[in-house]
């Protein structure tokens, strides 16, 4: 990969975070104020530890992206107040799913009726977030996920998209939703330096029930971990090269799944960006 192409995808990056006990005070010793950090919302704990976790990093410099997952919110009131709580916070971004939540806790069953809210309220976010999907949803056709992001894009401003593995899919992806006329800026989704052993244990400390749906819905993704020589997302990033850097492609920087190994994820891209000489 040319040094300028890699260079420029990591200094654009973000760090998605899970509220944990530890999760801000790994931030505040690892992460620099320019790196974008999102914090994940769960199913199992709701969104008070989402919305906790963003305010006090907000209060400590950062520019923060909680996750407000439609499914998690109860209702119309309940939008409005966590809307009110985080713009106090000065937070001016969110990204918003579907989320995992069986059943919904409210009325919202997807993003786009939660999308369409924010825009009858005054679009009070500067910067909105929907999903994309490189890879088949196990739920979703693929079409109607492509379909989904055009209903979305007048609401929204940017697509991350979920986590892939394949260099060739996500080429053929980002190919796709362009001639489809989807056009807003893509976030990629990579998965950071994570070692099987500590994603394992990561998904344990989340809740029996919670890391039961985790292991079940990414069982590819300890296949992945586990083969011969591991994972490396410089060798992803490498051989996704053309795919990514393509004027065409409109990929902004790279979202990184870091699995709260926040310290070893920032470690990593440092040491690449010396090597490239950023």
């Amino acid at each position: 990969m040319s040094a300028t192409g890699l260079r420029a995808l990591l200094e654009s990056v973000r760090y998605e975070v899970m509220p944990a006990k530890a999760t801000e005070d790994k931030v505040l010793a690892h992460v620099p104020r320019d790196v974008v950090v999102t914090v994940t919302a769960s199913p199992v704990k709701g969104l008070e530890p989402t919305l906790a976790l963003a305010s006090g990093l907000a209060a400590q410099g950062y520019r923060v992206v909680p996750h407000v997952p439609a499914r998690l919110l109860r209702d119309d009131l309940h939008l409005k107040e966590v809307t009110g709580r985080l713009l106090e916070a000065g937070v001016d971004d969110v990204f918003v799913p579907a989320g995992d939540s069986d059943p919904p806790a409210g009325a919202y069953g997807g993003a786009l009726p939660v999308l369409r809210r924010l825009s009858e309220l005054g679009s009070p976010f500067t910067r909105v977030g929907i999903t994309g999907y490189p890879e088949s949803h196990p739920l979703i056709d693929d079409d109607v996920t492509v379909q989904a992001m055009w209903d979305k894009r007048e609401h929204a401003t940017y697509i991350v998209s979920n986590l892939c593995f394949d260099p060739r899919v996500l080429g053929e992806w980002l190919v796709r939703i362009r001639r489809r006329d989807v056009t807003l800026p893509v976030y990629m989704g990579v998965a950071g330096p994570v070692q099987r052993t500590k994603l394992l244990a990561m998904a344990a400390r989340i809740g029996v029930g919670e890391s039961t749906r985790f292991l079940t819905k990414h069982a590819s993704w300890f296949v992945r971990f586990a083969a011969p020589g591991g994972y490396a997302p410089e060798r992803l990033l490498s051989r996704a090269e053309e795919a990514l850097t393509a004027p065409s492609a409109g990929v902004a920087g790279l979202h990184l799944f870091t699995f709260n190994q926040i310290a070893e994820t920032e470690r990593w891209r440092r040491a690449l960006l010396d090597r490239l000489g950023g």
